[in-house]
């Protein structure tokens, strides 16, 4: 089932329990991989418009954890934490992806996801292709219902903007 096709060659999908989203990105692979672990640099876009993202821990190794903190212009709170499970630079990213409050322990109510984002050199580009596993067809549908699709698509764009002032 195909949710939404967009500017950029961007494309969202679900297959069964996976969610996968795909953007293209006019940037070598080695520089998009490294927007997505260095704080310095996924501060300026990770989270949909309006948002900043702080980032309290990140060790991007196998066992390591990223904790962040969403923040909207009117003090919303979105906190996560991902935890790694395979680093393979500049190619792969494979983790666990989880909601979470201020000190990191797992928020009840939401979904655990495995995520993999996959880096792949396509023309003097880069195609990013994440893929996230969901454990029941309820959890796919309670992140999908919270605007993940939207929100991610926000995301890329901050991405692409950033990308370009580099």
């Amino acid at each position: 089932m195909s949710v939404n096709k967009g500017s950029n060659d961007a494309f969202t999908r679900v297959e069964g329990l996976e969610m996968v989203m795909e953007r293209f990105f006019m940037a070598p692979r080695e520089l998009v991989f490294t927007m997505h672990t260095e704080p310095e640099h996924i501060k300026n876009w990770w989270g949909p418009v309006g948002w900043t993202t702080t980032t309290y821990q990140m060790d991007v190794r196998p066992g390591g954890i990223w904790h962040y903190c969403m923040r909207s212009a009117d003090g919303e709170e979105a906190w996560g934490k991902s935890v790694y499970q395979e680093v393979a630079k500049p190619e792969r990213l494979i983790y666990e992806d989880i909601f979470s409050d201020e000190k990191g322990n797992n928020a009840e109510g939401f979904p655990t996801m495995k995520i993999t984002v996959e880096f792949v050199e396509e023309g003097n580009g880069t195609r990013v292709v994440s893929r996230t596993l969901f454990e029941k067809e309820e959890d796919l549908k309670q992140v999908m219902d919270m605007g993940v699709v939207e929100g991610m698509t926000e995301t890329f764009d901050r991405l692409e903007q950033y990308l370009n002032q580099m």
